[in-house]
């Protein structure tokens, strides 16, 4: 049986939760298409096709993309990070929000205001898009290195509670921050696993 499905705007993120989950049964579906056409706004046809997607999937469904994440979860999905969110809520503010996509930034702050409730998250948002075209190359190993220096250079110059890795893409750069700092950093694809599959 399914243990979970996972809608994927990149392989990489495949590639990542194999290695995170390599013994429970993934349905791993690969549209990079909807990213593309997401990043100017998520119209009808788009919505439709996530919400069918959602829809037919056997078991739970977890969308792993922060700019589908909205949508997705409206279908019935469960957003890759809600987990880390209500984490940073725990925590505790101030919150540096980091992120890669302008697309990414709305759904992300509107998810941790949502995990923090009433209290004030002391939002400082962090917009590393300089750093993108590495992804885009599958320069992931650069990718990483430069999220985790711009980041370590952001905790020396602020005060923060958390670090929150907005997008399942920057994961890779959460050991190379942890080796260097003892804010926490929490990043969403092993949160969620640990969350949608372990025994509670």
């Amino acid at each position: 049986m399914t243990d979970l499905t996972l809608l994927h705007t990149a392989e990489v993120h495949a590639r990542t939760f194999r290695a995170l989950a390599p013994e429970a049964d993934l349905n791993q579906q690969v549209r990079s298409d909807w990213l593309a056409r997401a990043r100017d706004g998520i119209g009808a046809d788009l919505r439709a096709e996530i919400a069918a997607a959602v829809t037919e999937a056997y078991g739970p469904v977890l969308c792993t993309c922060t700019t589908l994440g909205p949508v997705a979860e409206e279908a019935g999905a469960i957003r890759i990070d809600w987990p880390m969110m209500q984490e940073a809520a725990r925590i505790g503010g101030p919150v540096l929000l980091t992120y890669c996509l302008d697309s990414t930034a709305e759904p992300s702050e509107a998810l941790l205001r949502r995990a923090f409730g009433r209290r004030d998250p002391q939002l400082a948002p962090l917009f590393l898009g300089q750093h993108w075209p590495l992804f885009e190359t599958g320069a992931d190993t650069d990718f990483s290195a430069a999220i985790a220096e711009s980041i370590a250079l952001a905790l020396k110059n602020g005060t923060f509670g958390c670090v929150v890795l907005a997008q399942a893409s920057m994961a890779g750069a959460a050991a190379l921050l942890r080796a260097q700092t003892q804010v926490p950093v929490l990043a969403s694809p092993e949160m969620a696993l640990r969350a949608l599959l372990e025994p509670r």
